[in-house]
């Protein structure tokens, strides 16, 4: 493991499925959240740094402030861990909105890469978001599960039939979104006052329907989260009948990272969409 120079107080704490994580004491006194890994691909850890920096921006929600940043290892500030309550779950989906609605310079994020687990992912800019979806998130995804063996041709097949007819199946063209781009429940924690903290972001500008559908996929926090959401920033019409389109994003990574039911789950929602 590498920490930053003069850390002390270390205490081994949970930290997701590839990094080792710390609670530590820095040099200059400050309680501090550190992921490390010895194999974190070069910028990853300040493309998450950035990430974070840009979700705070709007002022809408809160992120940990990154408190130092190199290519071993992220600190961050320390934010004691409570319970979501109901005006936090409330506080979630009005932020979420206002943060979307800020808006993207593009689809994409020029020059910081998009990382799931250990996947990484190019956000290069497209021209709109059918493009993006499908250039860089579908079928990178169904080829590298191809060539690993984890999704079956049929599947993959009708995930390429999805890309042909996502230029009519994304719904009403709107602006970029501010995206977290990896928003599942263990993704928003709360602090001791109840409050909402976005952490762990793979952040671009996309559609703001993305985040949604991952954060019913993997169990919401609660339905007022959604609620909450619609009074600052309601979605367009046919909404629902995209869910499991943009469900198919965080089921194709889940399949190259877990394998099991995942790639049948892809295989069903693709189906659906494929004509």
């Amino acid at each position: 493991m590498t920490l930053p120079a003069g850390a002390r107080d270390v205490t081994r704490v949970g930290g997701g499925d590839i990094n080792e994580a710390f609670h530590v004491t820095l040099a200059d006194g400050a309680d501090a959240f550190v992921k490390t890994r010895a194999d974190a691909a070069p910028g990853e850890y300040a493309a998450e740094a950035a990430g974070l920096t840009w979700l705070a921006e709007p002022g809408a929600l809160r992120t940990p402030r990154v408190l130092d940043v190199d290519e071993r290892y992220l600190a961050l500030e320390w934010i004691a861990a409570g319970r979501l309550d109901d005006a936090g779950a409330e506080e979630l989906g009005r932020g979420l909105a206002a943060t979307h609605t800020a808006g993207a310079p593009c689809f994409g994020w020029a020059g910081v890469a998009g990382a799931f687990g250990s996947l990484r992912l190019s956000n290069a800019p497209a021209r709109d978001w059918p493009e993006f979806y499908a250039e860089r998130r579908l079928r990178p995804l169904t080829a590298l599960a191809l060539e690993r063996g984890a999704l079956s041709r049929a599947a993959g097949d009708a995930v390429e039939r999805v890309c042909e007819r996502l230029g009519e199946l994304c719904g009403p063209a709107e602006p970029p979104a501010r995206l977290h781009g990896d928003l599942w429940s263990g993704n928003v924690m709360a602090d001791t006052h109840g409050r909402p903290w976005l952490i762990d972001p793979s952040a671009y500008g996309g559609h703001r329907e993305v985040d949604l559908a991952m954060l019913r996929l993997f169990g919401a926090p609660s339905e007022r989260v959604f609620s909450a959401y619609e009074e600052v920033a309601p979605l367009a019409d046919g909404w629902r009948e995209r869910v499991e389109l943009y469900q198919l994003l965080p089921l194709l990574v889940h399949t190259l990272l877990f394998g099991g039911s995942y790639a049948a789950a892809v295989g069903r929602a693709a189906l659906r969409y494929a004509g």
